[in-house]
């Protein structure tokens, strides 16, 4: 270890980490938190009538942001609300100061990742958004209106009729490409709700996710909250990386971590590029990638260790590629973990949007190395440089070769530093492993373009059989 605490880098590359500032406290992260969970738990029991528990809850979003552009607006709406007044307008005042808090929250995560890596700070676009139509304001003020009868109800008071409310707003806004982004969010939310009716008989509710999905809601039913974000455009080298899938039962989403350099010389960046596509329950494991290869070439670009040359690819002020195939093309080999060490500690993130600023957003692309590996209480724990990083392996896809085994028995890992419950924990995307004295690398989409793995071979060719007697079934309920 160099003197300052750092893990030190012997390849000339890009392992610098100072892992003992990621265990350490940021500085009002708790108490900021503790305010995000009081109002939380005011909205499980409704704002209706308020009792005083919930009301000291109110109370303290307001004494949060006072000092702050919101103090007045937030500190009236928490008056009114718990004297079981509140209205419109005072409920998008306390999803704003909640919004505005947990943005809070994700910026010190940010800023104490950038410390612990020394990494360059955000690139500045200054390229703002693309101002959205005003024509749905009746559709807009439909959809603030039942989320505002949910927050009178609260998550213990939800029915059928209650969350049934959602269902016309939802149909008038799907056909506006617009409102497209509300509407989704909007019917996922109703659908978690519906599953959960009655509220007075639930066990367990997940407090902090409802309220999550409600105020981002309800800001984006203001006029021009849900405007697209500018759009520029990318021409370079892309290199990968690595992939993280995201699985739920009829949706799957991989996204692929890279570093952009740029054609004409300017600063490398770290991007993001993404496709998901509708699934069946019964398609998992390797099958996912059967659903996805045909909306992104830059998988088979993953799964062949390739960069990918791009022509004016469109990329949106967050660093998101607009995927277009027509603008991309294979390039030169390249190695993730050769990027993650020589591209990786220059590269800059893009900012973040206001709405898009939430703890559950950092995904912070790194290396590790020169670590030993222990078993704590929740897994697998890296001991790096004198401290301790734990391992999400339960975001470990079984999409791929990667497996928590693996990781226990490799010698550098290149994942997302992610924050949750309360700490940071890494993601694995790849591993370096020495397998009979030769160092071998596994990525957990090496299978993302296809395999001759055995055992990746194996679980494509069970969902290929699966996909194949759907689409008869649904042949026949067509033809019938």
């Amino acid at each position: 270890m160099v003197p300052d605490g750092r893990l030190p880098d012997d390849r000339g590359g890009g392992c610098l980490m100072r892992v003992d500032l990621l265990s350490d406290d940021v500085e009002g992260l708790d108490e900021a938190l503790a305010v995000v969970d009081g109002f939380d738990e005011a909205l499980v029991g409704g704002l209706l009538r308020p009792r005083p528990a919930q009301a000291a809850g109110l109370a303290g979003i307001a004494d949060a942001v006072a000092g702050t552009p919101l103090a007045s607006r937030v500190a009236e709406a928490a008056d009114k609300t718990a004297a079981g007044a509140g209205d419109e307008g005072h409920f998008v005042a306390l999803a704003a100061a909640r919004t505005a808090l947990l943005g809070s929250v994700h910026d010190a995560l940010i800023a104490r990742v950038a410390e612990a890596l020394d990494r360059p700070g955000v690139v500045d676009v200054s390229a703002g958004s693309v101002p959205g139509g005003e024509h749905a304001v009746n559709l807009l003020a439909a959809a603030r209106g039942w989320l505002c009868d949910l927050a009178r109800a609260g998550w213990q008071g939800i029915d059928h009729e209650l969350v049934g409310g959602a269902a016309p707003v939802v149909s008038a806004m799907l056909p506006d490409p617009a409102l497209r982004r509300l509407a989704t969010l909007l019917d996922g939310f109703a659908a978690e709700l519906a599953a959960s009716c009655p509220g007075a008989t639930l066990e367990r509710v997940p407090v902090r996710r409802w309220a999550d999905l409600w105020s981002r809601a309800m800001l984006l039913t203001l006029p021009g909250a849900a405007s697209a974000p500018a759009v520029g455009e990318a021409t370079g080298r892309l290199l990968p990386l690595g992939v993280d899938v995201q699985e739920h039962a009829t949706a799957v989403q991989a996204q692929v971590h890279a570093v952009f350099e740029p054609a004409d010389g300017g600063t490398p960046r770290l991007v993001r590029a993404s496709a998901s596509a509708p699934k069946p329950d019964t398609v998992v494991g390797a099958g996912l990638w059967q659903l996805l290869r045909p909306h992104m070439s830059l998988l088979a670009a993953v799964s062949e260790g390739r960069s990918m040359d791009l022509d004016a690819m469109p990329v949106t002020a967050e660093g998101d590629l607009l995927w277009d195939d027509a603008r991309a093309r294979a390039g030169e080999p390249a190695d993730a973990f050769v990027t993650a060490r020589v591209a990786l500690p220059t590269a800059a993130p893009f900012d973040v949007s206001p709405l898009g600023r939430h703890p559950a957003r950092v995904a912070v692309p790194v290396l590790v190395e020169g670590y030993g590996v222990a078993d704590g209480a929740d897994g697998v724990v890296l001991e790096v440089a004198g401290g301790r990083l734990g391992v999400d392996a339960g975001r470990v896809p079984a999409a791929g070769p990667l497996t928590p085994e693996v990781v226990a028995s490799s010698t550098a890992c290149l994942g997302l530093l992610r924050w949750d419950g309360g700490r940071f924990l890494l993601q694995p995307l790849a591993v370096e492993r020495t397998v009979r004295k030769k160092t071998v690398a596994v990525h957990a989409g090496a299978w993302a373009g296809g395999t001759t793995d055995k055992a990746g071979a194996r679980a494509e060719k069970a969902a290929t059989d699966a996909v194949t007697v759907l689409r008869e079934r649904a042949g026949k309920l067509l033809r019938k």
